[in-house]
């Protein structure tokens, strides 16, 4: 450790405190975890999605025994399996993450029999290194995207007051880390960055309604309005203040009901190979994970709790998370680079969040200030999260014997292949025309780390070869 936590995992933080640090979290894993619905098109789902991540993790933290400080939020790794299973209705959705948890379930079930020594065996630090730079490095095109972009679209996407705001943001995080006089800015330096950025996005916005700029409309304020007043001009009424998230369970059981879910064999063998594989890759994300969050806050978080326990929360909370909520959720990067940024490992800090994510769903006033909050301010926030998970990879790159050729192309085989986004698509149906229609996706990240494993493997048989001639002659 490099630098001293100012929370451990077991410390507990005043309750005003812990309530502001929780809003931090939520902050953090919020643009990613709304993202999701909206890309698989069901945005008006984004409250069952938070609502998800609340219980998903509130599962996670029970198996675990809160003893690992990490958010679980709604998994990028399943959006193509997702796509797949929205073609079948709610029932498809609740499948799939039932198929993807169980994967989990049963390899926690092996791991209790065989043990967790081969998993230093299978990703030493070599491959774990990049690998968990790779990550931080995947996300930096989302980020910088962001960064440039207005929530309201004109003059096309770059926008450079955006950036101006991004970047007020980004540098106003920096100076609350790093300053050494006040403690309080360190724990909560993106709720800072996140406030002053958008109230410069506010004001640069307000001269733009005044002056007629069309460039300087950074927020879109029109989700607060229609929270409030109908179209018509009338005051929205009770809804405006509290209203309930779709719960996937509920939305699945009106399918059965009316008879509107399009699950048969056929689909359901089709929703299990979209969904089976895939799980089986993200394992080994999920081990890097776990990897750095230990290296983070100095406690080896796969010997305890044990891989086998956070196995099972993650297979578990992924599959309460969609049937109370709306997707899988997975450990969260930005969740991990909250933690290593403020120094705050409490998991009671995570399980408030998880409460906070419940309460919020319902709360719609809050959530739709939330949805305000310019891309480029989390742009910013995210280059700080983002730029954290890459410097962890980077950290464990002490511990590997670069000049050594073995260590050079591991690394290099990870590095390239998942900077330049190789994935694996592997074809599984064909249309009437005999042309590949549907194919399961091995993410970038998850394929880097596969080439990463079977280089390594190769050349250890190697090196192990040369060596017993070398003794034999």
């Amino acid at each position: 450790m490099e630098k001293k936590l100012v929370y451990d995992i077991h410390d507990k933080p005043k309750f005003g405190a812990m309530l502001v640090f929780a809003l931090q979290q939520v902050l953090a894993i919020l643009a990613a975890t709304i993202a999701v619905p909206n890309i698989i098109g069901l945005p008006s789902q984004v409250p069952a999605a938070i609502f998800g991540a609340g219980v998903g993790t509130l599962v996670y933290q029970l198996f675990t025994r809160f003893r690992s400080p990490v958010f679980l939020g709604s998994s990028f790794a399943f959006l193509n399996s997702l796509f797949v299973a929205v073609a079948y209705g709610y029932c498809g959705i609740i499948l799939g993450s039932v198929v993807a948890g169980m994967v989990y379930v049963v390899l926690a079930i092996i791991i209790h029999f065989v043990g967790t020594n081969w998993v230093d065996k299978l990703m030493p630090p070599v491959i774990i290194g990049p690998t968990v730079a790779l990550i931080g490095l995947s996300l930096a095109g989302a980020a910088m995207g962001d960064i440039a972009k207005a929530n309201v679209a004109v003059n096309g996407a770059y926008n450079l007051a955006a950036l101006f705001c991004g970047l007020v943001a980004f540098i106003t995080i920096v100076i609350c880390s790093s300053q050494k006089r006040y403690t309080m800015p360190r724990l909560v330096p993106f709720i800072i960055g996140i406030v002053v950025g958008y109230g410069v996005a506010a004001i640069i916005t307000a001269i733009g309604h005044i002056f007629d700029i069309d460039y300087f409309l950074i927020v879109n304020f029109d989700p607060i309005v229609s929270n409030f007043v109908n179209a018509d001009g009338s005051f929205v009424g009770f809804k405006a203040f509290f209203d309930y998230p779709r719960l996937a369970l509920f939305e699945a059981a009106t399918e059965i009901k009316n008879g509107t879910h399009g699950i048969n064999a056929g689909s359901a063998v089709e929703i299990i190979i979209a969904f089976l594989p895939v799980a089986l890759v993200v394992f080994a994300e999920h081990i890097a994970d776990h990897k750095n969050l230990s290296s983070i806050i100095g406690h080896d978080l796969i010997k305890n709790p044990g891989l086998k326990n956070t196995l099972l929360g993650d297979g578990v909370g992924s599959i309460a998370g969609t049937v109370f909520g709306i997707c899988p959720n997975t450990t969260y990067g930005e969740s991990v680079g909250c933690v290593a940024i403020t120094r705050n490992a409490s998991v009671a800090t995570i399980t408030t969040t998880a409460f906070m994510c419940i309460a919020i769903a319902f709360f719609k006033p809050l959530m739709v200030v939330l949805q305000t909050i310019p891309s480029c301010i989390m742009g910013g926030v995210c280059l700080t999260l983002y730029g954290f998970i890459a410097v962890s990879g980077l950290r464990m790159f002490k511990h590997i014997d670069l000049d050594e050729n073995k260590n050079m192309f591991v690394v290099a085989a990870i590095l390239i292949s998942g900077i330049g986004g190789l994935a694996i698509n592997i074809p599984y149906a064909r249309d009437a025309a005999g042309i590949i229609s549907k194919v399961i996706t091995v993410t970038p990240i998850a394929t880097a780390l596969i080439i990463g494993i079977v280089t390594n493997y190769i050349l250890g048989k190697v090196e192990k070869s040369k060596l017993g001639k070398e003794k034999d002659a």
